[in-house]
């Protein structure tokens, strides 16, 4: 991870050799007026096509990527305030958050990413400008000029922040089914709006740091704003790339019905399973075709939608890459050694599972603990029942994610404190006294009063500082949006969300509130910069549900809202701070950003509620019971609950001198992680191999493979070296104009296809419609490693 702002070379994907940067002298625009369209001078690298001929050397470092594969231009006259932008983008908000809400309660969840709503606005604007009327004083309002980049960009943010379901309906679902119910559903809707609006004041009061650097790359962005600049150039400059982009999304739109649905076995080919179909040695280590199988170790898999499930490799920085490797091959070693060592029981149960399971477990009877007969009926647990019953037992792949999570997030701090002092440091500047005293002055909550300009004097600062993206000195003539104003959303929300938690009856204490805020700030600053820089996100849920036990022993309800402020409120953040950069790249004035994401948020968090409400009413019986149907399932909020009553006991099980003690004591461990390698550094400057080492990665991958598919990996890290390594040192030009926009249009099309599919075949809308079985589907055995029905 980089180490300051003034080596962005030693931290940031690429041990290449640095090449003399070619430097914009794009003229900075004046502010938009009117919606009419006009020619600005534009910098170097603006034609995509001339990328062919134009030589390029290795690209080393962040700033070399945002001006090579994303072009520093800007056309200001151009106008995201339309009323195709509202009608798409509060449409697609509508869409998104209902949508995702509703999957949270299916048996197959499908989660709705920004590149798949990129596509649906880009063809829903496509249609609007093309069949609207144009001519008259309704035209000039419906359809006032030829849709542009900067509405579709605003759309996209609206409908992104609205995206997601909130963690708060896991609470409220879990309160409603096994605690009593909500006695205000008023409280019910405020907590919802402040738990996703609180994370965003608190990003927001931080962009300074976690957005307007060029070290915040936030890689996950670049293959969109790839496809929103091939999408609104004029198409004589992008003809080859526009051909290119469809051609793939096509291709990749039909392949993937075989992967996912016609032919399974490509997903997952062991040649290990396929020589030896009875090994559960092989099982353990080759398999992954199936959920909680194995760790998939050199299994090949052609499925894009597994290879890029949580982020494409082809974006992904090699510089995570490769410790994701490291950490990657540790917990192969790790997982294989505490199993087949039977460390703590560890084979009196299954090799991968989330679950508690009663002591009386053995090798071929896995007995889950009764979790319900050790509550009372005020919803807190009953010790003399546990010391009956016995403390639960954790697999051994699951305690070792937790040991390796905890190390890793006490080593992201430190890490981040010895290598990237600068930033963190930068991320309490605005803690002056002076700040201190204006927020006491009551004409800094008068936010309509600010204007957001700045002097000249205050822009010639940003524009010679070195750190600052060159994209957001091109923004600069834009009014910026006062840090008041994400102060305020800040503010109004904290206030909200305490009175709500006691009228909900949360059980979760005034006082511990006050610490999740505190730990909510905090965490941003480290876990937010090593996000932006390294594409990177932690995993922070079941700390924050440790830490809670801990603080709240036997309160379970304390234990989900305190989680839903923290890990949910650091979530939300990430991804604001995430589409506030993907702004920044496509030149969207940040009050018309800060505007759609506010109302992508509210919206969002409402129909959340909604939906949320209306399914729990209706399906409570389902959603209580340990089956579910194949159209509704309370699989996710069972185990939030579960996960909570376990955390609830955590002194039990983690403390000093318990059986999971290690649990406990990787906090610890973490502090000392990066210390060798920033001694090394110290005593050897010259040597980069030091800093490219990032602990808190590495450590966190030793964890990775306790959970679900893992047959992809292996793919995964071959296609990441592919484009992050061979292409972008071999063949720079290659990599600039095809390794993003091909990315985006695997993306694109696997995802139209799976959201299709959901609803087609796989039981989505209520009916499912399985593919005949043959020799390539194989029901429960798609790799043919030995299947264990019991674990």
């Amino acid at each position: 991870m980089p180490e300051d702002s003034e080596r962005v070379e030693e931290h940031v994907p690429s041990p290449l050799v640095v090449e003399e940067k070619e430097k914009s002298d794009t003229k900075q625009m004046s502010s938009w007026k009117e919606p009419s369209i006009k020619e600005v001078p534009l910098p170097a690298y603006t034609d995509n096509e001339a990328l062919s001929t134009e030589k390029i050397g290795p690209l080393e470092d962040a700033e070399e990527i945002v001006t090579h594969v994303i072009h520093v231009d800007d056309d200001p006259s151009l106008s995201p305030w339309t009323f195709r932008m509202f009608f798409i983008g509060i449409g697609l908000s509508a869409f998104g958050a209902v949508l995702q809400e509703i999957m949270y309660f299916k048996p197959q969840v499908v989660f709705v990413s920004v590149m798949f709503l990129t596509v649906l606005a880009q063809a829903m604007g496509t249609f609007m400008a093309a069949f609207l009327p144009k001519g008259g004083a309704i035209g000039r309002f419906l359809n006032p000029f030829p849709w542009n980049r900067k509405e579709h960009t605003a759309a996209v943010l609206m409908a992104s922040a609205a995206s997601v379901s909130a963690l708060s309906t896991e609470a409220l679902s879990v309160q409603k089914l096994w605690y009593g119910g909500y006695p205000n559903q008023v409280a019910g809707i405020f907590i919802t709006l402040s738990s996703q609006l609180l994370g965003y004041g608190v990003a927001g009061m931080m962009r300074g740091v976690l957005v307007y650097p060029t070290s915040m790359l936030w890689p996950a962005n670049l293959p969109i704003t790839s496809v929103m600049e091939t999408l609104h150039k004029p198409k004589a400059e992008t003809r080859k790339r526009f051909k290119v982009f469809w051609i793939v999304f096509a291709a990749i739109f039909c392949w993937e019905w075989f992967p996912e649905y016609i032919f399974p076995l490509l997903s997952a080919v062991s040649i290990f399973c396929l020589a030896d179909q009875n090994n559960a040695v092989f099982t353990n280590l080759f398999g992954g075709s199936q959920g909680n199988e194995g760790m998939g170790f050199l299994s090949v898999c052609f499925d894009w939608n597994y290879i890029a499930g949580f982020g494409s490799p082809l974006w992904m920085p090699l510089q995570t890459l490769t410790n994701s490797f490291i950490g990657y091959l540790g917990c192969v070693l790790l997982s294989m050694a505490l199993y087949y060592g039977n460390i703590w029981r560890a084979q009196d149960f299954p090799f991968m599972s989330q679950l508690l399971y009663d002591g009386s477990s053995n090798s071929t009877n896995y007995v889950p603990y009764n979790e319900t007969a050790i509550m009372n009926a005020d919803f807190t647990v009953n010790n003399t029942m546990v010391d009956q019953m016995g403390t639960p037992y954790l697999t051994a792949t699951y305690v070792n994610y937790l040991i390796v999570s905890n190390a890793g997030m006490t080593a992201t701090i430190i890490h981040m404190l010895l290598w990237n002092y600068k930033e963190v440091k930068q991320g309490w500047a605005w803690m002056t006294m002076a700040n201190m005293k204006m927020l006491l002055r009551p004409s800094t909550y008068m936010f309509w009063h600010q204007s957001g300009s700045r002097t000249e004097e205050e822009k010639e600062k940003i524009r010679q500082d070195p750190s600052i993206d060159p994209h957001y000195k091109l923004m600069l003539d834009y009014d910026e949006v006062p840090s008041t104003w994400y102060f305020c959303i800040f503010a109004v929300s904290w206030i909200v969300a305490l009175v709500c938690l006691y009228v909900m009856k949360s059980t979760l204490p005034w006082w511990g509130f006050v610490i999740a805020t505190l730990f909510l700030f905090v965490f941003m600053v480290f876990f937010g910069a090593q996000n932006g820089i390294t594409g990177f996100g932690y995993n922070l849920q079941s700390i924050f549900q440790m830490l809670a036990g801990y603080m709240f022993p036997g309160r379970p309800l304390a234990n989900m809202y305190f989680t839903t402020y923290t890990y949910n409120g650091l979530s939300q953040g990430f991804l604001l701070a995430r589409d506030l950069k993907l702004a920044q790249q496509n030149k969207l004035s940040p009050k018309a950003t800060f505007t759609t994401q506010v109302i992508g948020c509210v919206m969002g968090a409402l129909l959340n509620y909604v939906m949320m409400i209306s399914i729990v009413q209706n399906q409570a019986p389902i959603l209580e019971s340990a089956e579910g149907t194949n159209i509704w399932s309370g699989a996710q909020i069972q185990q939030f609950n579960t996960l909570a009553i376990a955390w609830s006991i955590a002194p039990r099980m983690f403390s000093f001198g318990a059986i999971y003690e290690w649990v406990t004591a990787a906090f610890l461990i973490g502090f000392l992680m990066p210390l060798p390698f920033y001694i090394m550094h110290r005593f050897f400057p010259r040597q980069k191999i030091w800093p490219y080492f990032n602990t808190a990665i590495i450590i966190w991958y030793c964890g990775e493979l306790f959970v679900g598919l893992n047959a992809s990996i292996t793919s995964y890290y071959i296609i990441g070296y592919f484009g992050q390594f061979y292409l972008r040192r071999y063949r720079p030009q290659w990599f600039v104009k095809w390794n993003y926009l091909i990315s985006a249009a695997l993306d694109g099309g696997t995802q139209v296809m799976v959201f299709l599919a959901t609803f087609a075949v796989f039981g989505g809308s209520g009916k499912a419609v399985p593919f005949p079985t043959w020799a390539g589907n194989l029901a429960n055995n798609f790799d043919r490693c030995k299947y264990n029905a019991n674990g």
